[in-house]
């Protein structure tokens, strides 16, 4: 690979996810707390905008995208389009408004991860070694964000973060027209017959024949509605504590996420598919637990190493189970079982746990913020609740899983 189309992959990653992490790890904040003073179950629902994105996401990808316009030219209109409506959404005072922009930003933003995964794949010789390499820096875009809130002090006063709503759109505006300017990526079946149920996925369904994985696709779901908690809340619970630069701080779990991302390979060679798992999955545990009963004082280590689970929480559980999936589905419904395990997590799995945080919370409110030792507790019983479920029908595959 030359090294200016390297570099604009690189570029194109960094910012694609710097766009996204600028605005939504303090946006549960910025709702509750800022000028639109939003509910906890209207803050779940916004964070929902997310799901619905992700499972209207396949129309645009399937009917538009691998058919008719190349790769690059949609991503560059999206986010060209996105930066208009994001700013917009920077500027409005009732949730209702705020609700119906975002919903449709996110309909917009969120086929664009699929895009520049199509656009970087193209591009490279052997996807195994080096898309890794190129995915890192859509995580240390998103680092970035966070540290650059953290340095702006934008967390002091919640009414000023209407502002990370300005940089994204900005940016969303000056990327939007640097994608016309990435390698060329021709739709992949222009002129094809392609149907709805391969649009949806739907003919990577008779992989849930499979009992084991049926049982991990069962668990993929529910899972998520704990680590839905995690994305929607942790930014207020940490600023409620009084923690400085929580947006900054909370960047350790990508960066730990990055480290546990090089050392999979390791991992694999030593652990069956049920052990990964599980090790996922009690991390989870553990990481509610320790928010439960962390403050800023003598336990402020319970929360910052809450946060550096989230390395093992993603990459153990998420990318085992696309390994997993992979591995399952074969070549031939490759794609389609990936969207389809994409659609149960990002789509149900989490749309219900936003929804279910946000009443959750609202449920534990008080007159200085919330009670988040009762509200951390929940999402613990229920990912070891998960856990145990997992443990005791998933039959154990002694041969160790090999990464693709």
């Amino acid at each position: 690979m030359q090294t200016t189309v390297r570099f604009k992959l690189w570029t194109m990653m960094f910012f694609n996810f710097f766009i996204w992490g600028i605005w939504f790890v303090t946006m549960g904040t910025y709702l509750m707390k800022g000028n639109i003073g939003a509910s906890g179950e209207q803050t779940g629902l916004a964070y929902g905008t997310q799901c619905l994105g992700a499972i209207i996401a396949p129309f645009i990808i399937g009917l538009i995208a691998d058919k008719f316009f190349a790769a690059q030219k949609i991503l560059g209109w999206l986010h060209i389009i996105g930066a208009v409506v994001m700013y917009f959404i920077s500027s409005q005072q009732h949730f209702g408004s705020f609700y119906s922009l975002l919903l449709i930003y996110m309909i917009l933003y969120m086929p664009t991860l699929a895009l520049v995964n199509a656009i970087s794949l193209k591009q490279i010789a052997s996807p195994e070694k080096e898309f890794s390499g190129i995915r890192m820096w859509g995580t240390i875009g998103w680092i970035v964000a966070g540290l650059i809130i953290g340095w702006m002090a934008w967390e002091r006063n919640p009414m000023n973060l209407n502002i990370t709503f300005k940089v994204a759109s900005i940016i969303s505006a000056l990327f939007g027209l640097f994608c016309f300017f990435l390698p060329n990526t021709p739709p992949p079946k222009a002129g094809q017959n392609v149907s709805i149920a391969e649009v949806l996925g739907l003919d990577a369904l008779k992989i849930l024949k499979n009992k084991n994985y049926l049982i991990f696709f069962i668990a993929s779901i529910l899972i998520c509605i704990p680590l839905a908690f995690y994305y929607g809340q942790t930014n207020l619970f940490l600023n409620e504590l009084g923690m400085e630069k929580a947006a900054a701080k909370m960047t350790m779990g990508q960066i730990a996420e990055t480290i546990f991302l090089f050392l999979m390979p390791w991992f694999f060679a030593r652990f069956g598919t049920k052990q990964m798992l599980l090790i996922g999955m009690l991390a989870w545990i553990i990481r509610y637990a320790l928010f439960a009963y962390g403050d800023t004082g003598s336990n402020i280590w319970m929360l910052f190493s809450g946060i550096i689970l989230h390395g093992i929480c993603y990459d153990f559980f998420f990318v085992t189970g696309q390994i997993y999936t992979d591995n399952i589905a074969g070549p031939r419904v490759r794609a389609s079982a990936q969207g389809l395990i994409t659609f149960a997590t990002y789509g149900i799995g989490m749309y219900i746990g936003f929804y279910f945080a946000g009443l959750y919370v609202d449920n534990y409110k008080t007159a200085t913020g919330h009670n988040w030792e009762q509200i951390w507790i929940f999402p613990c019983l229920f990912a070891t609740g998960v856990a145990l479920l997992f443990f005791s029908l998933f039959k154990n595959l002694r041969k160790p899983l090999t990464a693709v």
